[in-house]
């Protein structure tokens, strides 16, 4: 006979929504998964969501064969489309990884050695300069634009030759140059699509449509993956992506989709990682004293390249421990495919589609895998082995199985060339040596109010 999930006290048509955190979700989940153990259930204003956090459990929910990720666009077929066309995409040897070096550029780190504060909650560049050749402001003082890389320069240089302004007209500091701007009320009119039964027309996916806008107005020779995703056939069915599903995966890229409970690669999750990252690392002296001397050893004065980065034990072990204290997607969700029992024995009886939320922050502090300094910053259990010797499915930064972050690869050389770059140029202190871990959260979490002062490292 199975077992009642436990489920806090709650209000007539409110159910339990006064249980949760609203300032830090992932928080609230955590005390109460504290309160009623690995498993519980809330009533969210009439809809019943399962809550699971320990790894037993997640362990039993990361199989494809029973249950399946939850997420805001479940088209199937545009799905399997997208995924045999991207994957290969992001594994390219060539144009999107020798970006990802281009990025890490002496140049491109003047911004750190010239304001004397600098604020880690917004300043990384994102996935849209190496995957679709367009940078979207990351390193800029003005409002949403789109630059696209000059094509001449064959993505290389001159990364700003051309912008193209959110409001419709020419941005101010290139309305010399004759481009043609985009009327961007005129594309959003053509183009609607329905998200989770409403449609979607506003700021966030009106990005994803002038890029792609844009591109096919003005054609670039570069395999990116926006070039993938316009000119690329489905290997098994020889079908394109439409305009819908360029656009949504756009959108996905740059972490700015409507709700969904794992934001695949993008600027969110990147940036967030690098800024716990240096905060761990300014918290622990010991750790940025050891990373910046493997760095030193491996690249001196060079930039990175590709090769040194599996070299970098020491940076790899940080980035991973750091994805573990803080998962940026700190919640998914999943549910599954038939009636079904979970827990051991059987112990809990879940209907076929019933939605539940996998707590990643919980899974990642579980004491039976990570033992009892599970609470603790120590990039050497990431080291010699020991990353490799823990359970399947207990390290789920990325989410597991076909439905994890498609762009996973491409994200983790990102990570590890900004935070080698940046180690290797400048000596970082916090602003504020008495600051302790705030955090916040939309959908993905970040640091708060998190300041360092950057000084370039004198050898």
């Amino acid at each position: 006979m199975s077992s009642q999930i436990p489920q806090p006290p709650g209000y007539p048509f409110v159910g339990n929504i006064f249980s949760l955190n609203n300032d830090v979700p992932a928080h609230g989940f955590h005390e109460l998964a504290q309160q009623y153990g690995e498993i519980y259930q809330l009533n969210l204003i009439g809809r019943q969501v399962i809550f699971v956090s320990s790894y037993a459990l997640v362990n039993e929910l990361s199989d494809d064969s029973r249950f399946r990720k939850s997420v805001g666009f479940n088209d199937e077929s545009s799905w399997g489309i997208a995924h045999r066309l991207l994957v290969p995409a992001f594994g390219y040897e060539g144009d999107l990884r020798a970006d990802a070096i281009q990025m890490e550029r002496p140049s491109n780190w003047t911004l750190l050695s010239i304001r004397p504060m600098i604020s880690l909650e917004s300043h990384w560049i994102p996935i849209a300069l190496c995957s679709m050749s367009y940078r979207l402001g990351s390193f800029e003082s003005v409002s949403f634009s789109v630059a696209r890389v000059n094509a001449s320069s064959n993505g290389k240089s001159g990364l700003s030759a051309t912008i193209c302004s959110y409001d419709g007209g020419l941005s101010p500091r290139m309305q010399q140059q004759s481009e043609p701007s985009l009327d961007l009320a005129a594309i959003s009119n053509r183009h609607k699509w329905k998200v989770s039964g409403g449609y979607q027309d506003d700021e966030k996916h009106s990005k994803s449509i002038v890029i792609l806008e844009d591109r096919k107005a003005n054609l670039i020779d570069r395999k990116d993956v926006l070039d993938v995703m316009l000119h690329g056939r489905d290997p098994r069915t020889g079908t394109q992506l439409s305009d819908e599903g360029i656009i949504d995966n756009v959108s996905q890229f740059l972490a700015i989709t409507s709700f969904d409970l794992q934001i695949r690669t993008g600027h969110e999750t990147t940036s967030g990682t690098m800024s716990f990252a240096l905060y761990y690392l300014l918290k622990y002296p010991e750790t940025m004293t050891r990373l910046q001397s493997e760095v030193d050893s491996i690249l001196g004065d060079q930039p990175a390249q590709l090769c040194d980065l599996t070299r970098m034990e020491y940076l790899n072990a940080v980035i991973r421990e750091t994805m573990r204290l803080q998962p940026t997607a700190a919640i998914r969700a999943v549910y599954p495919l038939e009636d079904t029992f979970i827990g051991a024995d059987g112990k809990y009886f879940v209907q076929k589609n019933a939605p539940i939320a996998l707590q990643m922050w919980d899974l990642h502090r579980d004491v039976s895998v990570w033992g009892l300094d599970a609470e603790e910053f120590k990039p050497e259990r990431m080291l010699r082995g020991n990353f490799e010797s823990f359970p399947t499915n207990a390290w789920q930064p990325f989410g597991f199985g076909m439905r994890s972050c498609i762009g996973r690869a491409f994200a983790w050389q990102e990570m590890c060339l900004v935070l080698s770059s940046v180690v290797q140029r400048f000596d970082l202190a916090l602003a504020d040596s008495s600051y302790e871990l705030q955090i916040t959260q939309a959908i993905t979490i970040k640091p708060k109010g998190f300041y360092i002062v950057a000084r370039r490292r004198s050898k």
